[in-house]
């Protein structure tokens, strides 16, 4: 037997957003990106499915190669406004840093990918609406991160070891 997907109706796509939230906030965001997939089928252009499939295919990067970085980012590049586009273009580089970090990647290899998620929020905030910070705080966030002591001496350490490396005896041969 052959299973065939069914289209939801136009006038269920409001309930079916609000389903999408309530399962990315119940950690379930494989449930979220199938709605948002839905939506997406009968109306490609749906601002915030598109929105909340990017958040919903960054909820599930493990710092992988699994993650569909790509996915996500095409969602987001589909955002008509700026400041969206270059708002979740930042926080896509965030959570793919992060979830590297907590994969275990050492996080000097991880600084261009914070860079990144830095300049995104920062040309976000030139051009965010009034009153809207949140390009400010995702920037705040990563600053403390990069600042954490744990962080700093990883750093540091990568930067000495080509030092130390160098800095070899001699070996007594001519």
């Amino acid at each position: 037997m052959e299973y065939e997907l069914k289209c939801i109706s136009t006038a269920g796509v409001t309930e079916a957003i609000a389903k999408v939230e309530l399962y990315r906030s119940l950690n379930e965001p494989e449930e979220a990106e199938s709605i948002c997939r839905d939506i997406l089928t009968i109306a490609p252009l749906h601002q915030l499915a598109l929105r909340l499939l990017g958040l919903a295919l960054t909820d599930q990067f493990i710092g992988g190669a699994s993650d569909r970085y790509r996915e996500a980012e095409e969602a987001f590049q589909k955002l008509i406004d700026p400041y969206e586009r270059l708002y979740y273009a930042g926080i896509l580089y965030e959570r793919r840093a992060k979830a590297q970090l907590n994969a275990g990647q050492p996080p000097h290899t991880l600084l261009p990918l914070f860079e990144q998620a830095l300049r995104s929020f920062a040309e976000a905030e030139k051009i965010r609406p009034t009153g809207n910070d949140d390009a400010i705080l995702r920037w705040n966030r990563c600053v403390r991160l990069l600042q954490t002591p744990a962080y700093v001496s990883v750093l540091w350490e990568q930067e000495r070891v080509p030092f130390d490396a160098q800095d070899t005896p001699p070996t007594g041969r001519i």
